[in-house]
């Protein structure tokens, strides 16, 4: 996937049909991402929502990347415990994953690295608003945070990029939608309830 995190849709178009194997989606509904695991997952195979550890805007869609998972817990635990990685409700950052895989995840994407203009901006949410990031250390880093959690996934994965909020300022849907348009151009299948994938 460092196709996608490079901005080089040229190379992403031509790799994801190569991935006939490896399912990857995109969506904008959280819920049809959980059920797009849910039918995937098989057996022992352990699945996750995996998200950027300065990802605080998606709290208003319920992954909420300040509450501290437990990783034994969650990376070992069945699904029937809540605090389980396969009950997919509690989200691990690229601090908590990092070194380790899940079968399939839901990678959920955040305002803090936007498509805009041609290339990626990355953001950091302080007190009540985004502020860009412009050291180039720190913009490294949250493209590197992406990778590693666009890696995680030994199968496959779903990647949710919410819609967004026109009443909410620090996430407007244009926010977002640079990101889905730049996914869709890549040539990653919309996932639909209707269709078998």
């Amino acid at each position: 996937m460092g196709a996608l995190i490079d901005a080089d849709e040229e190379a992403a178009r031509a790799l994801i049909p190569e991935l006939k194997e490896y399912p990857i989606l995109i969506t904008r509904n959280l819920a049809d991402a959980r059920e797009w695991i849910r039918t995937k997952r098989r057996g022992n195979e352990r699945s996750g929502l995996v998200a950027s550890s300065n990802a605080i805007r998606l709290k208003p869609e319920g992954v909420f990347v300040k509450a501290k998972i437990e990783p034994p817990i969650w990376f070992l635990k069945p699904s029937s415990d809540v605090r389980s990685s396969d009950a997919l409700e509690d989200v691990a950052t690229e601090f908590d994953v990092q070194g380790l895989e899940l079968d399939w995840t839901c990678v959920c994407w955040d305002a803090n690295l936007r498509f805009e203009s041609g290339e990626w901006r990355t953001f950091a949410f302080k007190g009540s608003r985004w502020q860009r990031i412009n050291d180039e250390s720190n913009q490294s880093y949250l493209l590197n945070s992406y990778r590693v959690l666009l890696t995680r996934a030994r199968q496959g994965m779903i990647i949710f990029v919410p819609v967004g909020d026109a009443n909410d300022a620090t996430r407007p849907p244009e926010f977002y939608d640079g990101i889905w348009s730049f996914l869709l151009r890549c040539g990653l299948p919309q996932f639909s309830p209707l269709a078998v994938v």
